[in-house]
């Protein structure tokens, strides 16, 4: 097969080609097809394979991940329980507005059986919450060292959340050496709504919202 054989191609007597020419040409056609069949065919088909497979990634990281919520879902049931349970307990620890009187008298108390002299008992307006109320109660005592340090401890012991705040502790008298305090405080105490209150709330920040 020389370089003339294909310089001087008859393609309308193609059937009397030599067949080393002949096998050269049908060589070349077969990569123009496989060319075009690759361009028009298999590379659209190749790009949604791709995109099938990455398809396919998605929805298995999705499986496994629903997968791996399904299988905690029990502990999470359990832990929606357990948070149920604590906030039930701490919910016990806030009295209802009817209480509240209670309450304060026995914070009136704890100071009293400690021997201390209350100048100041003023409960303050209620701040309201989602489903509490927050009562502050301005307090002066004065006694000795340990007795207000005592009065502090059982407030923290009472059986309704109580919280001392802003305290501001000094001597009665700074001229002498005696151990008698006062001090100044913000007792913080809680109470949750009855239901009658939080629809009451509601509807006024539905009224709110609408103006």
């Amino acid at each position: 097969m020389k370089l003339d054989d294909f310089n001087n191609i008859d393609f309308k007597n193609a059937g009397s080609l030599p067949m080393p020419v002949k096998l050269v040409l049908l060589g070349i056609l077969a990569i123009v097809l496989i060319g075009l069949g690759y361009w028009f065919l298999w590379s659209p088909a190749i790009d949604d394979l791709n995109q099938a497979k990455a398809k396919e990634q998605e929805l298995r990281q999705t499986f496994v991940t629903k997968k791996a919520q399904a299988i905690k879902v029990d502990a999470y049931k359990q832990q929606m329980i357990d948070i149920e349970k604590t906030f039930g307990a701490l919910l016990k620890q806030l009295p209802d507005k009817s209480q509240m009187d209670g309450l304060l008298t026995d914070i009136n108390q704890a100071g009293l059986g400690r021997g201390l002299e209350f100048d100041l008992f003023k409960p303050g307006q209620e701040t309201v919450a989602d489903f509490y109320a927050e009562m502050p109660i301005q307090i002066k005592i004065k006694g000795n060292y340990h007795d207000v340090g005592a009065f502090a401890t059982d407030i923290s012991k009472l059986s309704r959340i109580v919280t001392l705040n802003d305290l501001n502790i000094a001597p009665l008298n700074k001229d002498t050496k005696d151990s008698i305090l006062t001090m100044e405080a913000t007792a913080k105490t809680y109470r949750y709504l009855d239901s009658s209150e939080v629809a009451a709330k509601k509807a006024a920040e539905l009224q709110a919202k609408k103006k």
